[in-house]
């Protein structure tokens, strides 16, 4: 069974970077797609960034477009989450997960940890 296994979150200031990673154990080589989620307190976990490793194509919901991308490496079997100018609204713990869709987290079947994002000043 895959696993999967995040890294990268932490604490950063309004309009600051981070940059999330996702180990995927098994490889990508037959994962059709895959992203990221993330909850917020109160609040639904939400999908926030797809991908398709063997075409490229990707999804970003609308909060986060012009802000967030997502990228994968074959070679390290990961994929990542590159957040910049990030917001207060971002806080939220982040999750790794598949088979991604923008429609929300139904057919997801596995997930990772998770990862603490606190925007703060």
């Amino acid at each position: 069974e895959v696993q999967l296994v995040e890294s990268g979150g932490g604490l950063v200031q309004p309009g600051g970077s981070l940059r999330l990673s996702c180990v995927v154990l098994g490889g990508l080589s037959d994962v059709y797609s895959i992203g990221w989620f993330r909850q917020a307190p109160g609040k639904e976990r939400e999908t926030v960034s797809c991908m398709t490793p063997g075409d490229g194509s990707t999804y970003y919901t609308d909060s986060v477009k012009g802000r967030f991308t997502i990228a994968s490496d074959h070679a390290k079997n990961s994929i990542y989450l590159q957040m910049n100018s990030l917001k207060t609204e971002d806080t939220a713990v982040y999750y790794c997960g598949l088979p991604c869709g923008p429609a929300g987290t139904y057919g997801v079947h596995h997930w990772g940890q998770g990862t603490q994002v606190t925007v703060s000043s």
